[in-house]
């Protein structure tokens, strides 16, 4: 399922590769031969439905005590919603701070102290959206079983933080899935491989 879901990303271009002569500026500054936007997924029913049978399986097989799916704003919402649906689950999602207005929330949803979560995401960057997301859920006295996601690029930085906050995480796909599907289908050079493969696990590697 990850290399199928590795084709579905390319072939819809949520997931675009360049060459190393080419490339995608973040706005952390670093030079990526890769951009991922996740969002054009719930655009396709099928790749859509794909993804949520994928989180679905990882989470009976890794966390079938899970409670409440939570998702992440704002990309990590819709697949939450489908998962939740899925699984006949309550579902919450969290923001990336609180609200300036209103009751000043930062999840919206029912979560209470106690209850057990799987947060999701659509993509595992760094790993810091994730992070605030966990933090503010065990703030308020939830168990976050684990953090899923669509995809990562496969930065050691996201290892050490997850390590760090003892949080468990897997991904349905990523970048060392996904570069060899796509120098098969002719997105890429063979001959690039090795220097894409350096990137991802040292991003700053096209600014040195």
């Amino acid at each position: 399922m990850s290399k199928e879901i590795a084709k579905k990303l390319l072939e819809i271009q949520a997931v675009t590769i360049k060459s190393p002569d080419d490339l995608f500026t973040w706005a952390s500054g670093i030079k990526s031969p890769i951009y991922c936007d996740n969002r054009l997924t719930m655009s396709y029913p099928k790749v859509r439905e794909l993804i949520a049978e994928g989180f679905e399986k990882i989470i009976k097989a890794n966390y079938p005590e899970v409670e409440v799916i939570v998702g992440t704003a704002t990309a990590g919402i819709p697949h939450a919603a489908w998962i939740s649906q899925k699984m006949n689950l309550p579902m919450a999602y969290v923001r990336s701070s609180a609200k300036e207005h209103g009751k000043g929330n930062q999840i919206e949803g029912i979560v209470k102290s106690g209850q057990k979560v799987v947060v999701i995401e659509d993509l595992l960057s760094t790993g810091g959206s994730s992070m605030k997301a966990v933090k503010a859920l065990q703030k308020i006295g939830a168990e976050v079983l684990g953090v899923v996601a669509i995809f990562t690029y496969g930065f050691p930085k996201v290892d050490d933080i997850f390590r760090e906050a003892k949080i468990p995480y897997k991904t349905l796909t990523s970048y060392s899935v996904l570069l060899p599907m796509a120098i098969e289908m002719g997105y890429i050079k063979e001959t690039q491989r090795e220097l894409l493969e350096k990137w991802s696990k040292d991003p700053y590697i096209f600014i040195k």
